[in-house]
């Protein structure tokens, strides 16, 4: 029983990231699909320090160890990953066990510009290293003018896109 989690770094419901995310898990057709909430409180060491590890964020660190696979999917904030994707990070790692370690992992962006999140989907690289997760390298998947790359179904519109997308979800299946 293969599991896949997503992991959306927009917290809006209807983001072109979750509708991306969405997808990916649509063409990788896991026994399980799984999406992560990023709704933490930010992290604090106090918090650690006083109360532990918060529920929310164990739980988290909990599904991204039972997974077999992990998409990320990241718009972009700022030329860089979003604050909530980043406090995630931050909380994770202060979790026992490294539930990252030789996870594979494969990267995904919409954003509205025209490089379709590609800063973000570099920064979110180089924050996931210290983890030695096994992050694919590709294919790319940026999804530029991203209110206008899905249909009302949340599909996909572009075949070109759909075809990088299902060759980078193949790519994760076998990385497992």
């Amino acid at each position: 029983m293969t599991t896949l989690l997503g992991i959306c770094g927009a917290l809006r419901v209807e983001s072109t990231n979750r509708k991306l995310m969405r997808e990916a898990a649509r063409l990788f057709a896991p026994d399980k699909f799984v999406e992560a909430d990023l709704r933490l409180p930010l992290f604090d060491e106090d918090i650690q320090n006083t109360l532990g590890i918060p529920a929310d964020v164990q739980k988290l660190a909990d599904q991204i160890a039972a997974a077999d696979a992990i998409v990320i999917s990241t718009p972009e904030y700022n030329k860089a990953l979003p604050g909530v994707l980043k406090n995630a990070l931050d909380w994770v790692s202060r979790t026992k066990g490294g539930p990252w370690r030789d996870k594979p992992v494969a990267i995904i962006s919409a954003a509205d510009g025209r490089a379709g999140g590609e800063r973000s989907q570099f920064s979110l690289r180089l924050c996931l290293n210290p983890f030695r997760a096994r992050v694919l390298p590709g294919p790319e998947v940026m999804v530029a003018d991203s209110r206008n790359a899905f249909d009302e179904d949340g599909r996909l519109k572009s075949e070109f896109t759909v075809k990088l997308l299902t060759d980078l979800m193949d790519d994760l299946r076998k990385a497992i």
